[in-house]
């Protein structure tokens, strides 16, 4: 399946649009504690744990929606959007949606 923020896709034409498909996640960590309470001196540098914990959050949107494209007959879903999002008491959630448009190239 292809997946991509664009809302085409080179050599290729959209036969049939089949609606718009998300994928969510919510992942509770307690480093996001300390993230959203001011990033404890991470200037100048980056931080393996939150960027890991950030970039599963989004594989797993991903896989999520590409799941529900695959269940409408998609071979493709274009116009992808991520959104990042912190919720619960204290802002210790995170929050990754994925949405797009499932369709058939």
């Amino acid at each position: 399946m292809i997946l991509t923020t664009t809302n085409s896709i080179d050599s290729h034409s959209v036969k049939e649009y089949l609606g718009i498909v998300t994928g969510e996640t919510i992942i509770g960590a307690n480093i996001f504690k300390d993230f959203l309470a001011g990033i404890r001196d991470i200037v100048g540098g980056r931080s393996g744990s939150y960027e890991k914990v950030l970039r599963e959050a989004k594989d797993t949107a991903l896989i999520e929606m590409e799941v529900q494209a695959q269940k409408l007959g998609a071979n493709a879903v274009i116009g992808i959007d991520l959104d990042y999002e912190t919720i619960g008491k204290n802002g210790g959630m995170l929050m990754v949606t994925a949405s797009g448009t499932a369709v058939k190239i």
